[in-house]
């Protein structure tokens, strides 16, 4: 069996993150809270007197368990070298919203910011995306995308 399970942001604030992500992007508690330590997890993680703490958080538009959004944080965290959208490994999460500027909009109030700039852009079939980058509170990039049937000209 393969399927795909969660997606693991490391926060400086899980309190905040969590709240961040279930207000704008309706995440919702599903009662997996998390408080790991001991040895296995030290073996695991390939560090010392390791700690988490967090919860997984269930994403919007799928089942009752999963996947999930896992918002950790560590006793001890690593300065953050803030993500940009070009560089290597995993670049951002993206969510479809009904309406991205309200969607950024809810971001920013929630202490989020914007990246680069809202864009239309035509596909075939005669669908239409609106898409923007984000960050969380964390700095972490978000895409919010929302899709359309448009039957203009593509000029």
């Amino acid at each position: 069996m393969f399927r795909y399970v969660h997606t693991n942001i490391i926060a400086k604030d899980p309190e905040k993150l969590i709240n961040f992500y279930k207000e704008v992007f309706h995440c919702k508690s599903i009662g997996e809270v998390r408080d790991l330590k001991g040895p296995w997890l030290d073996r695991l993680t390939g560090l010392n007197n390791a700690h988490i703490v967090g919860e997984h958080l269930l994403l919007p538009g799928y089942g009752d368990d999963h996947p999930t959004l896992e918002i950790f944080s560590y006793d001890s965290i690593r300065e953050t070298i803030i993500g940009e959208v070009n560089r290597s490994g995993i670049a951002h999460i993206a969510f479809e919203v009904d309406d991205v500027e309200t969607t950024l909009e809810l971001v920013i109030r929630a202490g989020g910011s914007k990246v680069g700039e809202l864009v239309t852009a035509q596909y075939p079939n005669n669908m239409q995306a609106v898409f923007i980058y984000a960050r969380d509170p964390e700095g972490n990039i978000i895409e919010l995308q929302s899709w359309r049937e448009h039957f203009g000209s593509y000029s």
